[in-house]
């Protein structure tokens, strides 16, 4: 298949709608946390992680899902939620800790569920890996030529579950993509002085499946590698390993001092951001500036709108801490 204009806008427009998600969430995260900062105050309490600069990743993977396929997202799975097409309404609610969210305000920011898109995430670094091959082994046993993928970061690759969860899919051949999105930080510890090997996609050799490098940051590189993986994984081929250079715009989370960066890289990212590249790209293309502009004013009152309904929205009672848990 071939990358269209009509993938390619689609690709901008998501890309928008996460940007504009992470800047409405700065503001309200530091509503109540100033002028001393302290975690636990305000509408948005606990940490929270953006994935600005991430959103290539998130884009040119999930253009090529369908809402039965399963995804699986780390603890900054912002970019990738809005891309699998989860409700945003019920997504910013979930965030705000509202009644109407995803988990009914339960879960927060790195736990959203959205079974209508099969779509979750965990705060757990690797923890997706396994229940992304358990759904991909549940398609495969139904039948069904639906496919899991599995997003981590770089520094998820040094866990355990990574090379077991690659080895069991390898083993059972089953229809699953890991993605692995290398924003060359671990919290603040750089990938070079916690990973062995330069590159992640090396590893997958060891348990019989490719492994796919893509450089640059590029959606639509992004979206080549991301479609020859997940025909194979419907074609019945096994799975697949695809590792996505990538780069964190903003701190591991929020309020982050960032001390660990060397002097000067964060002003170099910033020229580096793949929505203003993008946007440059498809105006070379023959995109007029005019159209853009139209999809990013509707990508952001689509967001804007998300965010009005979650502040309006009622808390949950008291009453419900005692629901919907095990017993």
């Amino acid at each position: 298949m071939k990358l269209t204009r009509t993938q390619k806008l689609w690709m901008f427009e998501k890309m928008v709608e996460s940007r504009h998600f992470e800047n409405l969430i700065k503001p309200a995260y530091f509503e109540g946390k100033q002028p001393v900062f302290n975690m636990a105050k305000g509408p948005l309490p606990g940490e929270m992680h953006l994935s600005d600069g991430q959103e290539p990743c998130a884009v040119g993977v999930c253009a090529h899902l369908r809402p039965c396929d399963a995804v699986t997202a780390t603890h900054r799975p912002h970019h990738i939620a809005i891309a699998k097409g989860v409700n945003l309404e019920a997504m910013a609610s979930e965030i705000f800790g509202r009644a109407n969210g995803l988990s009914g305000g339960r879960g927060g920011h790195m736990h959203l569920f959205d079974k209508d898109v099969n779509f979750c995430c965990s705060g757990i670094i690797a923890q997706g890996m396994g229940p992304a091959v358990g759904a991909a082994m549940a398609a495969k046993l139904r039948g069904k030529d639906d496919v899991a993928v599995a997003f981590i970061g770089e520094g998820a690759a040094n866990q355990g579950a990574f090379h077991e969860t690659l080895n069991l899919a390898s083993v059972w051949n089953a229809p699953v993509v890991f993605v692995v999105e290398d924003n060359a930080y671990g919290i603040s510890v750089s990938k070079r002085s916690a990973t062995a090997i330069e590159r992640n996609a090396d590893r997958a050799c060891a348990y019989g499946m490719p492994g796919i490098f893509v450089p640059g940051n590029d959606p639509d590189r992004v979206f080549e590698a991301a479609r020859d993986a997940i025909a194979r994984a419907r074609s019945g081929q096994g799975p697949s390993l695809i590792e996505i250079e990538t780069i964190r715009l903003e701190g591991h989370f929020m309020g982050d001092a960032e001390s660990y960066r060397p002097e000067g890289e964060k002003d170099a990212l910033l020229t580096r951001d793949p929505i203003t590249l993008y946007r440059t790209r498809l105006e070379n293309e023959g995109v007029t500036p005019s159209t853009l502009d139209v999809i990013e004013a509707t990508a952001k009152d689509r967001i804007t709108a998300a965010f009005a309904h979650a502040r309006q929205s009622p808390a949950p009672s008291p009453e419900d801490a005692f629901t919907t848990v095990f017993a």
